[in-house]
């Protein structure tokens, strides 16, 4: 039944990657948006409502697809939710400066049972190249509605919809010119389909199958097999064995489909005419002016980072959290001690850890975004991705990778932009090797404690040490637990344009909202935890239960020089690094946090243990917030226990090697 005034239909958004297709779906849904996985997937799916002139239009955001050959998880989600879910319309987004690529994705959905609307966006980029459309005609010969587009300014979108709705009320009226199979091959699809006869069951139709079985797709394969009497697949398997070639004649007639259309109504510029992408990709994709572009933009959104973010994180940290925590202690002071203690340490204390990390992540998400809408995060993929194989990774891994330098939370969130799943994975395992400003700020402040006059070589040599074992853990889990799985993309390199404001905004807002809805509340449940580990049975630290945990590893300190205070510090690190330093403060007596730190440890601990330390320090387990949104991102306990397991065991292996190391070359044992 078709819809009518007042009712409700069903959008599905659709197009290749870099197409401005989250740009028209941002300014249909505006704040309806819902983001979340696809069903058994980790691919994201974000859906929300349109009104127009009284009609409930929900939009659902396609995974970007260059086709719909089902062999990523992208693809078969798109095509799954229009052959099973049936929406009333789909809207195709395209990129009008690079229309004959985008038009063997319409080539592909045609062939679907779901009427179609083609939305040209970036006219005004094709007009700049010098191209030439006119979408009157592409719509007569392509028999589908045409919609001129400038998404960034918000230009042709009313038309769209109102196209889209016109369509979903009138399906009939959907009757384009689909691309047919090359001539050879025209007679053996047509015997393919007889044998299929009545026998493909719904929500799939038959003439879509033969073709998919012709192009030799196995997920259709597998499931003729399972629909056909066992004489009729013989028949069907013989045919496509004798005609393996076929698939050569179905692309080829697209490939010819599409050329007859964008002869009819597309002027291509003159030739010679360079464009301002040719020009700048000059120096951006040049192997040595492109790492030297790479090098600053990163720097750029590096210190954009640390300092517009950490100011005001810290001020939020001085200046909202810590005076709420005492308010409440003050407030609370007629209440037990443990409960107050409860509500400011532990409650306010996690929360305040959520809040502090909001500016950080705001601006890492706005540059992240804007680097993408521009068209230059391509360009750094691709300058990037010869060095990133040696990792087991491509390009693409490159920014979450160096952003881990500020700080591992938006470096494990910034995987979500690498599309396979296991470079994904192995990109937010490798994050938290990377050596954080909270590292940093630590091993900054005892590296001289430690060791004096040298302090500085051994700061150079820790972190180049941490980044020797990020590559190699990347090497070994590349060829032991992600064997087989090739990291290799193709991506395109989309044209230079001004970057979405809208767009940026809702790229922001939503990453953002992610990480309070979904880590936050672990951090708050996390920060508890330990609270109660510090704290009970009272009424110390030292006497806490997670001292008598640091006593209890004293075999392992043993083999690590440390004694159970500073296996306590490296403990409490795990709620945030810097909690190292304050713990060590309070365990070795020596007053407010860090006040006369420096000199105690100097006169306490010998340089063999300190260098223990630190490498255990610089390798150990991620904080709780990196935990939690490595759970987040992941969608697995097992991944990021897996990770923790694999931190640990190299943290405290390391530290044990150089600690022995040291002490068979005389540089002292640790002090009782």
């Amino acid at each position: 039944m078709n819809p009518g005034q007042g009712a409700s239909i069903v959008v599905g958004l659709a197009g290749q990657p870099n197409v401005g297709k989250s740009t028209v779906f941002n300014l249909l849904t505006g704040l309806s948006q819902h983001v979340g996985d696809w069903p058994g997937k980790t691919v994201e799916r974000r859906e929300g409502t349109h009104l127009h002139d009284g009609m409930k239009l929900s939009v659902i955001d396609l995974p970007g697809t260059y086709s719909l050959a089902a062999n990523s998880p992208e693809e078969r989600i798109a095509r799954d939710f229009i052959l099973r879910e049936r929406p009333n319309v789909v809207i195709m987004i395209a990129d009008a400066s690079a229309l004959e690529r985008n038009l063997y994705l319409l080539a592909e959905l045609l062939w679907l049972p779901v009427p179609v609307v083609l939305g040209l966006n970036m006219m005004d980029v094709a007009q700049a190249q010098g191209i030439e459309i006119e979408p009157h005609v592409l719509a007569a010969a392509l028999g589908v509605s045409v919609v001129p587009l400038v998404a960034s300014r918000a230009e042709g979108v009313t038309a769209l919809v109102a196209e889209a709705v016109r369509l979903a009320r009138e399906p009939a009226s959907f009757t384009p010119a689909r691309p047919e199979i090359g001539a050879p091959h025209r007679q053996v699809l047509a015997s393919v389909r007889l044998l299929l006869g009545e026998l493909v069951p719904p929500p799939y139709i038959a003439d879509w199958v033969a073709m998919k079985l012709l192009e030799g797709d196995s997920e259709i394969t597998d499931l003729a097999r399972a629909w056909l009497p066992e004489s009729a697949w013989r028949a069907v398997e013989a045919l496509l064995r004798a005609h393996e070639d076929a698939w050569l004649d179905i692309a080829s007639g697209r490939y010819d489909w599409i050329g007859r259309m964008v002869r009819a109504a597309v002027k291509q510029p003159r030739l010679g005419q360079v464009s301002l992408t040719d020009r700048l990709d000059r120096y951006a994709v040049h192997p040595f002016w492109g790492m030297l572009v790479l090098f600053v933009a990163f720097a750029l959104v590096f210190g954009a980072t640390i300092q517009v973010g950490a100011p005001i994180q810290e001020w939020l940290d001085a200046g909202v959290v810590a005076p709420l925590r005492e308010w409440l202690r003050t407030t609370l002071s007629e209440a037990p001690p443990r409960f107050s203690s409860l509500v400011a340490d532990g409650v306010v204390g996690g929360a305040g850890t959520v809040l502090t990390f909001l500016p950080i992540l705001v601006v890492f998400f706005a540059a992240l975004a804007l680097l993408e809408d521009t068209g230059y995060l391509a360009r750094a993929a691709y300058v990037m991705d010869r060095f990133m194989h040696f990792l087991g990774l491509h390009g693409k891994s490159f920014l979450p990778l160096f952003l881990g330098f500020g700080c591992n939370v938006p470096a494990v969130m910034g995987a979500r932009m690498i599309e396979a799943r296991a470079g994904r994975l192995l990109t937010i395992l490798l994050a938290p090797l990377v050596p954080c400003s909270a590292r940093l700020a630590v091993l900054a402040f005892l590296t001289p404690a430690f060791f004096g006059d040298w302090a500085l070589p051994v700061i150079v040599a820790l972190i180049a040490a941490n980044l020797v074992v990020l590559a190699a853990v990347g090497v070994i889990l590349n060829h032991t637990v992600f064997r087989g799985q090739h990291m290799a993309f193709i991506m395109e390199l989309p044209l230079y344009h001004v970057p979405n404001t809208r767009t940026v905004a809702h790229f922001v807002w939503h990453n953002t909202w992610a990480f309070l809805r979904k880590a936050g509340r672990l951090i708050l449940l996390m920060s508890v935890v330990i609270w109660a580990l510090g704290s009970l049975p009272g009424p110390s630290l030292e006497s806490s239960y997670l001292a008598r945990l640091g006593c209890a590893l004293a075999p392992l300190g043993e083999l690590l020089g440390m004694d159970w205070r500073m296996l306590v510090a490296l403990l409490s690190s795990f709620i945030a690094k810097e909690n190292a330093i304050a713990t060590l403060g309070i365990l070795y007596g020596s007053g407010e946090p860090g006040a006369g730190l420096a000199e105690t440890l100097a006169a306490r601990v010998p340089p063999a243990t300190g260098l223990a330390f630190l490498t255990a320090t610089m390798l150990f387990i991620p904080c709780a917030a990196t935990v939690a949104v490595m759970r987040q991102e992941t969608g697995s306990w097992r991944w990021t226990l897996f990770d923790i397991a694999l931190l640990l065991t190299v943290a405290l292996g390391a530290a044990a090697l150089l600690y022995q190391s040291c002490r068979l070359l005389g540089l002292g044992a640790p002090h009782a």
